[in-house]
């Protein structure tokens, strides 16, 4: 029996050594997730998820922490902001809460998770229809299209174009004579003629290269090009494709 005890004891005392450090990538992660959803359930493995309250935008990636028990946070950017309070937070998870502490040990911060029955989460995994317009989102092209949005107040993405060329373009549905911004850029589609439109706010994506593929079901993926990290965002329902 005092064998049996012994292990017992050892068991736990690596469970409470058990002590997680979030990657810098991570951290910027959560902190676009927060920009999708102000909360979050974090569950068990290596993938995190966010979906917007209108659940028109989601996200999805996949981390290099491996997480033991599922929770949740209830205000992303408060907890973000915790995780700042320390130099090198390490994180130590218990029932129903973690401990975050610093390089030294002295400070400690006991931060309380939320049941994720109560959050707004992700319930399913998404299907991806069959792909029907694709082409290639760079850092620059998206960075100038942000700031013509910005210049010329629209809120707009409206995409054109013909089989190998896609045309982006910063403007207003419906209005011939509004000012607008556009480019183009390399992509095929199968049809000549469509009209798809992006609300800019819900392109809240990390900087980077994104792989985009476009449905005509009016559902889009964006696929970062070197993370393992994707986007689902739907498209406005005057989008129009093949008429």
């Amino acid at each position: 029996m005092p064998s049996f005890l012994w292990y017992d004891d050892i068991i736990n005392l690596n469970r409470e050594m058990c002590i997680m450090q979030l990657s810098d990538t991570t951290i910027q992660i959560l902190k676009n997730f927060a920009t999708i959803n102000p909360n979050i359930v974090v569950k068990t493995g290596k993938v995190l998820e966010t979906i917007s309250v209108a659940k028109n935008i989601l996200g999805r990636v996949e981390v290099d922490e491996e997480f033991t028990q599922e929770f949740g946070i209830y205000d992303l950017n408060v907890f973000l902001n915790v995780l700042g309070l320390v130099d090198q937070p390490n994180l130590k998870f218990q029932d129903g809460y973690v401990l975050i502490g610093d390089s030294t040990g002295r400070s400690k911060i006991k931060y309380y998770f939320c049941a994720p029955s109560l959050l707004t989460a992700p319930t399913k995994e998404i299907k991806m229809p069959e792909t029907d317009i694709s082409f290639t989102l760079d850092n620059d092209t998206f960075s100038k299209i942000k700031r013509a949005a910005s210049a010329l107040d629209k809120t707009e993405l409206i995409i054109t174009g013909k089989t190998n060329i896609v045309n982006l373009s910063v403007g207003e549905d419906g209005n011939e004579t509004t000012n607008t911004f556009s480019i183009d850029v390399d992509g095929k589609s199968k049809v000549d003629k469509y009209r798809l439109i992006y609300n800019i706010s819900n392109l809240k994506f990390l900087p980077g290269t994104y792989q985009v593929d476009i449905s005509s079901k009016l559902i889009s993926k964006f696929t970062n090009s070197n993370e393992n990290l994707c986007y689902w965002i739907a498209l406005e329902k005057n989008s129009t494709y093949g008429v």
